[in-house]
């Protein structure tokens, strides 16, 4: 009993409310802190169980008066602000990608700065962070980064952004590197680790799939329950054990399109799959094969519940659920 009482103490904003991330952490954070403290907001409507389930408001990181206005009304304590154009979609609006992904997260960190209520902030980074020139394989948390799309660039300042923001003025910022998320309750958004949600969708639907990287193209991948589980606890983790104030690694599994491929074939044979790479094939060969995330699990208890086998096994089934 004792944590709950100390969790309703807490109000909760969360930026970005109807995105793959946001959609469901908005139901676990509700979970935990009660449906009335968890305060969901994006510039489109969110699905109905983030609507139904507590206060939804439409709101735009990028009018920085109303977001003030906003977190001063309802004293919200803690900021996770998730909104940003992702990979795929930045390629193709580089300035517009730029200008919303970092004008938002320094609205934030003002906000943070200023605002004693908030003790704080969750942004999440990307493994976009890394390049061409960083090691593929087992990525270390501190090493060579020089991204080549605007995502990484704009995910890079916003982690040099972050510890600066903590060291000059101590705002408590905290953040992810996550890898590819997979989740069955919202379709793809534009990101290139998205094939890994398409495959599921078009297996179902269609029984083939024509996939945007080739087969062999390992990535780092969570599926979206380990994904919320770990953002949750990192937020939670006490200030005193954080040893990283830019963002962590966050590793996952590393898969191809093959091996999902094979995956979904036990349970479903006929299942087929086409490769036609596209630009988003560029982007992926600059990305890490796989991540070492020791330091998430040392400093704040990371662990993976699932694997490959486990998460096609609930794909597969939430989908055909959903799409009947």
């Amino acid at each position: 009993m004792h944590t709950l009482i100390l969790n309703f103490m807490d109000n909760i904003l969360v930026i970005g409310a109807a995105g793959q991330i946001g959609s469901e952490l908005v139901i676990e954070l509700r979970k935990s802190y009660g449906n009335g403290h968890v305060f969901a907001t994006d510039i489109k409507q969110a699905p109905s169980d983030v609507i139904e389930g507590g206060p939804f408001q439409i709101l735009d990181v990028m009018d920085d008066k109303q977001l003030i206005h906003f977190i001063i009304r309802h004293k919200i304590t803690q900021i996770y602000h998730l909104a940003a154009v992702l990979s795929g979609n930045a390629e193709k609006l580089p300035t517009q990608a730029w200008n919303i992904n970092m004008e938002s997260l320094m609205n934030i960190l003002e906000v943070a700065k200023m605002v004693e209520e908030v003790k704080k902030v969750f942004w999440p980074s990307s493994i976009a962070v890394f390049g061409p020139t960083t090691p593929r394989t087992d990525t270390p948390q501190l090493t060579v980064m020089e991204p080549v799309t605007v995502y990484g660039i704009s995910k890079l300042a916003g982690e040099r952004w972050c510890d600066y923001y903590f060291s000059r003025y101590g705002v408590d910022v905290r953040s992810i590197r996550y890898p590819g998320l997979i989740s069955y309750k919202t379709e793809a958004g534009g990101g290139t680790t998205d094939y890994a949600v398409e495959i599921y969708y078009q297996a179902i639907r269609n029984g083939c799939y024509e996939c945007f990287l080739s087969e062999h193209t390992a990535l780092p991948m969570l599926f979206m329950p380990d994904a919320i589980q770990a953002t949750i606890q990192l937020m939670e983790a006490e200030r005193s054990r954080l040893s990283i104030h830019s963002a962590y690694n966050l590793g996952g599994m590393s898969i191809t399109p093959d091996q999902v491929h094979r995956e979904i074939q036990k349970e479903l044979p006929d299942f087929s799959i086409s490769y036609k790479p596209d630009f988003r094939q560029a982007i992926a060969d600059s990305w890490p094969q796989s991540v070492d995330d020791s330091q998430a699990r040392e400093d704040w208890g990371f662990r993976q519940n699932y694997n490959l086998e486990r998460m096609t096994e609930i794909m597969l089934k939430e989908i055909q659920n959903k799409l009947k």
